[in-house]
């Protein structure tokens, strides 16, 4: 019997080794992913800090990494035109994780902090979302998330602050860019301050600032084939210890550039049965200063679904959205913009450029990301 195990250890261990690299480095972080969500604090770890309301954002210090948090984001989303007039969406997005694992292990090469990565591109020529994925434990210089400032990158993936503008490079399989993003202003603060409010508890909530109306330039590579794109892009940094509300299985969010030249996000977390347990949103009209919105000022009202002929998920592809009293239509850019993230952050979600509209005229353009309708989402 000893020796069955054996061979079937060893059966095991030379399959295991058989799998390219990144294969086997995929799912060994996406074991250290499922350890990290699922056990209790070991001996070695601190705690995860709370988000505290009143604590101030200060930039560009907090435009870097907190790795003291359980989990991080930086998430670029924009409409690209080429010059051919052709337009698509695009986004990228690096997530930083702290494990808890390992924390007093001297080695350099425990995995205390995870960084994930998404890039995608919408076009509806493709007719579904190209997109691709990195996962890898911090381990400088083949990845990180830099404290002081924005820089995060995974092997050959990053985003950048450089000077007074970013800078994404990610190149993928069928498709890659080389773009730069300029800020028409300061960092534009969510909820309270920076302090956003997730759900009823006090400790279920972010901190939130986004950089919208960001001015789009670069290259965008398509079947091997370069293009000059321009565009609008929005940016979301968001970090947290505790951010899905009990009993929430997802949420829907939109980050939109309005075409007066303000700004709309707003989201809600939803259970199982797709009722709102939290909402609350940011708009600035034109110039205006940016008006906090409260749950009872945001309604999303579901429309059309678009079933993902891939993983059988429904989606509604189109929304009403009530803000502040406006009635705002989201019809995507095309419906098959889903997102596999199994093989990294774990989630099956829908991602995509939409267009908003006000009694049928267009008065923006941005993303709409839908979690939680394929299975709960895990943080």
């Amino acid at each position: 019997m000893q020796q069955h195990r054996r061979k079937g250890q060893r059966a095991r261990s030379c399959r295991v080794r058989r799998m390219p690299g990144g294969a086997r480095r995929l799912l060994a972080l996406a074991a250290a992913l499922t350890i990290a969500s699922t056990t209790a604090l070991s001996d070695d770890a601190s705690p995860y800090p709370p988000v505290v309301e009143g604590r101030p954002l200060k930039f560009p210090a907090d435009t870097g990494a907190h790795p003291d948090f359980r989990t991080e984001w930086w998430y670029v989303t924009g409409w690209l035109e080429d010059e051919q007039g052709v337009e698509r969406g695009f986004q990228v997005t690096f997530f930083r994780v702290r494990t808890r694992i390992g924390e007093q292990n001297p080695s350099r090469f425990a995995p205390r902090q995870l960084i994930l990565a998404h890039a995608a591109v919408a076009d509806p020529a493709e007719g579904r979302l190209l997109h691709a994925e990195r996962a890898e434990r911090a381990l400088d210089p083949l990845a990180g998330a830099a404290v002081g400032r924005t820089h995060a990158w995974a092997r050959d993936w990053s985003l950048e602050w450089r000077d007074d503008h970013y800078e994404a490079h990610v190149a993928a399989d069928g498709f890659g860019f080389d773009l730069r993003f300029d800020p028409p202003g300061p960092p534009l603060l969510n909820g309270n301050e920076g302090f956003s409010r997730k759900g009823p508890g006090a400790k279920d909530a972010s901190h939130y600032y986004s950089r919208p109306q960001l001015a789009v330039g670069g290259t965008l590579i398509l079947r091997g084939k370069s293009h000059d794109v321009r565009g609008r892009a929005w940016l979301d940094h968001e970090w947290s210890s505790e951010y899905l509300p009990e009993g929430a299985r997802g949420w829907d969010w939109i980050g939109i550039n309005l075409h007066d030249g303000g700004s709309l996000m707003a989201f809600r977390m939803r259970d199982a049965e797709g009722r709102a347990i939290w909402s609350a949103g940011t708009l600035r009209a034109g110039t205006d200063a940016p008006l906090a919105l409260a749950s009872d000022q945001v309604d999303f009202i579901p429309g059309r679904r678009w079933r993902s002929p891939r993983t059988g998920t429904q989606y509604p592809v189109e929304w009403d959205v009530l803000i502040d009293g406006r009635r705002l239509r989201l019809e995507p850019l095309m419906d098959d913009q889903e997102l596999d993230s199994r093989r990294s952050t774990g989630a099956v979600y829908w991602e995509g450029a939409v267009r908003v509209l006000e009694d049928g005229r267009e008065i923006g353009r941005g993303y709409l990301e839908m979690t939680g309708y394929a299975e709960r989402l895990r943080m």
